[in-house]
């Protein structure tokens, strides 16, 4: 048992580390510096990406980034080793035939197949001083257009060999406009972009927005790049146990303050007061909201089933495994967090991948 004095001050709301008292004001120059792939992927590569031999398309997959990184490894316009980007999808997404292979390479797959595993790989074989890369997910490139200006992001971004764009969503028009522009002006300056997401080029939008009235942009995003389908089910959980049963809130205090008189980055909120702040914070900064903290923990987790909220909580999620926070919660269990209205909805993979995400999360979260 924690003492008292350690468990008084998780109870006291004055002194409680919490994730609502934050308020994170991150510079344009933060911004830019934060393009590396987070920790949980720092030592990530493709001899640690392991393809399932059921499922081929991983193994193509790897073999198409490896290709694309002895290509992109050198500065703009230097040679670099030629490979083969062709596999099994190549005439239906027109690469076959010996045809050229693009400069953009895209991953599409389900949640937990280890798309990001491959893309921050590329980034780690490509990154150098002469050939230095940018890694973020969408919303943080639509942030960077947003806090320096479309050509001060532009002229950032041009400098590199690589973009590498985790989560590719166009989730309103007004984004779709943006990166269809930013991708345009970033190739004709010659930079090597790839991506990843639950969504064929050619789809994205769909459910979401009138998508058939931006058709010419999707179909200008589409056509920068060479897709590669990743195949299998979600690692995370394959052959795991079932997700634990959620802690009782004195358990989850309890955990909290046996964590912070360890000297641990401990934060405790109550659920409902997050997702209220939440939405004071552009989701651009939830990495940045999350500076120091070392394991999260929630009382009174309820179904989530306004959108807007939802989505915040998945984007919340992404930078806590991004940082390998393990959580401990209590309420309702964790995928019963989203309502089935939502899980049948234009943003059901999102959804997916969050409670897949948080589940791991609480998996590690439950041991002492």
């Amino acid at each position: 048992m924690p003492d008292a004095t350690a468990l008084d001050a998780v109870e006291t709301t004055d002194a409680v580390p919490s994730l609502v008292q934050r308020d994170p004001r991150p510079s344009p120059q933060r911004l830019l510096d934060d393009l590396v792939p987070p920790p949980h992927f720092a030592a990530a590569s493709f001899d640690s990406y392991r393809p399932d031999p059921t499922q081929p398309t991983q193994a193509e997959a790897v073999q198409a980034l490896r290709d694309r990184a002895g290509r992109w490894s050198g500065a703009k316009g230097s040679k670099g080793a030629k490979g083969s980007a062709g596999g099994g999808l190549a005439k239906l997404f027109g690469r076959g035939g010996g045809a050229a292979a693009k400069e953009g390479i895209y991953l599409d797959g389900g949640f937990g197949v280890g798309k990001t595993h491959l893309l921050t790989s590329l980034f780690h074989a490509v990154n150098s001083p002469s050939a230095p890369a940018a890694y973020g997910t969408f919303v943080e490139y639509t942030n960077l257009a947003g806090a320096l200006g479309f050509r001060q992001a532009v002229e950032a971004l041009a400098a590199k060999r690589l973009v590498c764009i985790d989560e590719f969503e166009l989730d309103d028009p007004g984004d779709t406009v943006l990166m269809s522009r930013l991708l345009r002006e970033l190739s004709d300056a010659g930079t090597a972009l790839a991506a990843t997401s639950n969504t064929l080029p050619d789809a994205l939008g769909e459910g979401r927005f009138a998508a058939e009235d931006f058709l010419r942009e999707i179909q200008a995003v589409a056509s920068r790049f060479d897709v590669y389908r990743v195949d299998g089910e979600d690692y995370r959980h394959r052959g795991l146990p079932a997700p634990p049963e959620p802690a009782t809130d004195d358990d989850v205090r309890e955990r909290a303050a046996q964590r912070l008189a360890a000297g641990e980055g401990v934060v405790l909120d109550s659920f409902d007061a997050l997702l209220s702040h939440l939405a004071t914070v552009h989701p651009s900064r939830y990495g940045a909201l999350l500076d120091g903290v070392t394991a999260v923990h929630w009382t009174g987790v309820r179904p989530v089933s306004d959108q807007s909220v939802a989505l915040r909580l998945v984007v919340l999620g992404d930078r806590m495994y991004d940082r390998d926070l393990p959580l401990v919660a209590s309420g309702a269990p964790l995928d019963q967090l989203f309502p089935d209205e939502l899980m049948n909805g234009g943003y059901r993979k999102k959804y997916a991948r969050a409670v897949s995400r948080l589940t791991a999360l609480a998996r590690e979260g439950s041991h002492p």
